[in-house]
């Protein structure tokens, strides 16, 4: 049972990694806690739904998000919040975010704003999720302008990883996972990378040994460096690799065309050019990080983008520090640096030649 510690200054918590976790999850809530409110949606409910209510004998409160990128806003959480009140909801009561990104998105801001902060624990269903946004206590909803600028920092009481859960995932939206995946290997840890790009078929064919390594491996790295920089001061802007571009490919779309890590994998096609561009990553490195990403399956085509119309964008981005784009770019397979300052006639190259 690997589990990987995330220590704050203020919290340290779990992130456990098991097959059958799931039902096992009340064991991870004190039995002195109030109500327990599962955000979800109606699909991984119907799914999973009745494992996770049974070991609570049924006593708890389903409050079901529409799901979808669009519907993470304010008006959202704020319905959310109105349920809770109307059900009884105390300091007491736990928040239970059980679903993929978007749901830890969003019941992670619930139960950081809703009585000023309750206890939530994350179960996180899909692999995006199990691997990238269930931990390190980022959480938030979109803006029209741009995507996740209204959040908070609120650790969750501990996240709950089961890989068996994936069987009934799209495979869509497993692919999806796996650029987050790559991604960490980019940033950290190359034997991780090397592993994403020698046993693509064994992944792809979510064989249970490869899909656990890699599961354990990206929740290691993202316990770290959330461990060494909560609030994404310094460290954890690594995290952020593909994600300018690719928040500002969410944005133009309208968070209807692409899945998050699809976006990403756009965005991290256009870092890995700019690095090349800028001279910081060897041409060699970048065709084996490009090969591997496209190696894990087609992108929903991004050709009809306009450069102009993404860098626009990339002035309201979280990254975007006084007016400066902060950009994070691969130096080698398993390290990357943030740089600032690059000419705009580089970065639309590098946008141009990646979407295309």
């Amino acid at each position: 049972m690997p589990a990987f510690a995330v220590r704050t200054g203020q919290h340290t918590y779990q992130n456990v990694v098991e097959r059958g976790l799931l039902q096992r999850v009340s064991e991870h809530i004190p039995a002195s806690a109030g109500k327990r409110f599962v955000v979800t949606t109606e699909d991984v409910w119907r799914l999973h739904g009745p494992v996770l209510a049974a070991q609570f004998d049924g006593n708890v409160e389903v409050l079901f998000f529409p799901g979808g990128e669009a519907n993470k806003r304010l008006s959202v959480v704020e319905a959310l919040a109105e349920q809770m009140v109307a059900r009884g909801a105390d300091r007491s009561s736990y928040v239970i975010g059980f679903g993929g990104g978007i749901v830890t998105d969003v019941s992670g801001f619930l139960a950081a704003i809703f009585m000023r902060g309750i206890p939530i624990v994350q179960v996180p269903t899909t692999l995006l999720a199990q691997v990238d946004a269930a931990t390190g206590g980022k959480n938030g909803v979109n803006l029209v302008s741009g995507k996740n600028l209204i959040g908070s920092f609120h650790q969750p009481e501990a996240v709950l990883i089961d890989p068996e859960v994936l069987s009934t995932l799209p495979d869509r939206e497993y692919r999806a996972g796996l650029f987050e995946v790559i991604k960490c290997g980019v940033i950290r840890d190359a034997a991780l990378f090397e592993m994403m790009e020698r046993e693509a078929g064994r992944v792809l064919a979510k064989d249970a040994d490869c899909v656990d390594r890699l599961i354990a491996a990206a929740v290691r790295i993202k316990a770290e460096v959330v461990s060494a920089d909560e609030r994404e001061s310094d460290l954890r802007r690594i995290l952020n690799f593909g994600h300018t571009i690719g928040h500002a490919i969410e944005a133009e779309t309208e968070y209807v065309r692409f899945l998050h890590g699809e976006a990403i994998a756009w965005g991290m096609l256009a870092a890995t050019k700019l690095a090349e561009l800028t001279g910081v990553l060897a041409p060699a490195e970048a065709v084996r990080i490009q090969k591997t990403i496209c190696r894990y399956g087609s992108l929903p085509p991004a050709k009809d983008l306009q450069p102009d119309r993404l860098m626009a964008r990339l002035s309201s981005d979280k990254k975007t520090v006084q007016g400066k784009v902060h950009f994070v770019l691969p130096t080698r397979i398993g390290a990357v640096t943030v740089m600032s300052g690059i000419p705009n006639e580089a970065i639309r190259q590098a946008i141009l030649e990646s979407l295309t």
